[in-house]
């Protein structure tokens, strides 16, 4: 197992460090922060964790990715961050993925980083490679020390930085007051009423019982500070599973409240999502609106077809037995909406591969739809898009086999180089489903993505 030396600092502002700690990752390649925005939820590790600097990485598409990441999660003993996007589904079924892709993320990636900050309460934990770790206290200090407005251009304020450099820093950070983002609609709404109506023909002729189907908005020829509009994101929605992630000139900024799949030693943890409402102002009219979803048997019946699904794929690795619901479609309040949420759990031997319990389980079920390789190709021939990092999931391994991933939705992927912005939302589909309703559900959960990339600076 790699050795890393391990510090620990106490801070009296945590919510100052975190803010400071994202803008001091900028300076580097590749960076993957982790944030859990203190939310309540059971199995939280930490509170927020940063990865930054490349020491090994693997990069690849679909074919054969679950193997390579095996082998290179096998070799590295060591924690490992990164993501794998939905079209690695091809490496898993025999699929294939043709749809318009204006993003070009590759299908799988993973890097162990140089140098992780653990964010655990007041206290804060450095795991470095020893290559770097006379860096601890210089790094914790310039941290600490960093000024306003070096937080919000994403440079550090040691004396390694000369006048030039920041004023170029400077030149490369986009002025959003001085551009105008158009997002545009990848299927517009006539077109979405006739797809879900083909979706609900499938149903009924017995093809599958439940379908996610997506939709892509996307902006071209623009740009955003990627810091600051995942800031803003962030800060509206407060998710317990956000990320963010930059890979050069690639971002995802992503603000989910959903966990894929995490491992506990022998335990496995699954949390689908499915069921959606929209948060009143009125504490008496919200608490009201949560109750109505909670006993909703559309979202009800949603929810549980993906629990019957998660329940499946569990069982592939798992204990005879050991399979559990262990809350079955309780109502989550987030500061935007109310989510329908399950939590499935299930216990594997001593010697399962933990790569192997995410090549049984991938893509997760609450973005596909049941029986889920039906589903896969029915959704493929009906969107428009390619789904890519949209779908998939960020985290994370540790060095003794453990695991955390996310749903990676209420997102927003940004290709600097192309100028290319894209998020995309969905929702499940069912033979109760009313094409306007469904229509409404995906513009409340695409406006938080909307309003950040018009109004942050």
């Amino acid at each position: 197992m790699i050795q890393r030396t391990i510090r620990t600092f106490s801070v009296e502002n945590t919510e100052n460090f975190k803010q400071h700690l994202l803008s001091w990752s900028q300076q580097f390649e590749t960076a993957l922060w982790l944030d859990s925005n203190n939310y309540e939820q059971h199995y939280a590790s930490f509170d927020a964790a940063l990865a930054v600097e490349e020491f090994t990485a693997i990069k690849t598409d679909y074919l054969n990715a679950f193997d390579k990441l095996k082998e290179y999660q096998t070799i590295t003993k060591d924690y490992i961050f990164g993501y794998i996007s939905y079209d690695v589904k091809n490496d898993v079924e025999r699929l294939s993925s043709h749809n318009f892709d204006g993003l070009g993320f590759a299908d799988l990636y993973f890097f162990q980083p140089q140098k992780i900050i653990f964010i655990k309460g007041t206290t804060i934990e450095f795991h470095y490679l020893k290559m770097v770790n006379d860096e601890i206290e210089s790094d914790f200090k310039t941290i600490s020390n960093m000024s306003p407005r070096a937080q919000s251009r994403g440079y550090k304020t040691d004396e390694s930085f000369d006048k030039a450099s920041i004023e170029r820093s400077r030149d490369t950070q986009p002025d959003i007051e001085e551009q105008k983002i158009k997002i545009k609609l990848r299927i517009h709404k006539d077109e979405y009423y006739s797809i879900v109506n083909t979706v609900i023909d499938h149903i009924k002729r017995g093809d599958i019982y439940e379908a996610n189907f997506c939709q892509e908005f996307y902006a071209e020829d623009s740009t955003i500070n990627p810091v600051e509009v995942y800031k803003h994101l962030n800060e509206i929605s407060e998710p317990p599973f956000a990320s963010f992630l930059k890979m050069e000139h690639q971002y995802a900024l992503c603000a989910s409240p959903e966990r894929y799949l995490k491992k506990e030693g022998a335990k496995i943890i699954s949390q689908p999502i499915k069921g959606t409402a929209k948060r009143l102002i009125s504490a008496i009219d919200d608490e009201k609106i949560a109750s109505d979803l909670y006993r909703d048997e559309k979202e009800r019946a949603e929810n549980i077809m993906i629990v019957d699904l998660v329940r499946n794929d569990l069982s592939k690795t798992a204990k005879k037995g050991s399979v559990n619901v262990e809350e079955l479609c309780k109502v989550y309040s987030f500061k935007q909406v109310h989510q329908m949420i399950s939590t499935v759990v299930s216990e594997i031997e001593e010697n399962m591969h933990p790569v192997e319990v995410l090549r049984s389980t991938f893509p997760m079920g609450s973005m596909t739809g049941a029986p889920k390789v039906s589903a896969m190709k029915i959704i493929e021939n009906l969107e428009e898009t390619k789904r890519g990092l949209y779908s998939g999931t960020i985290g994370y391994f540790t060095p003794n086999n453990d695991f955390d991933f996310n749903v990676v939705i209420r997102s927003i992927l940004y290709d600097e180089e192309k100028k290319y912005i894209s998020y995309s939302v969905g929702g499940a589909i069912t033979v109760k489903s009313s094409p306007e309703k469904e229509y409404e559900e995906c513009l409340l959960k695409a406006k938080a993505m909307k309003y950040v990339l018009l109004n942050s600076k």
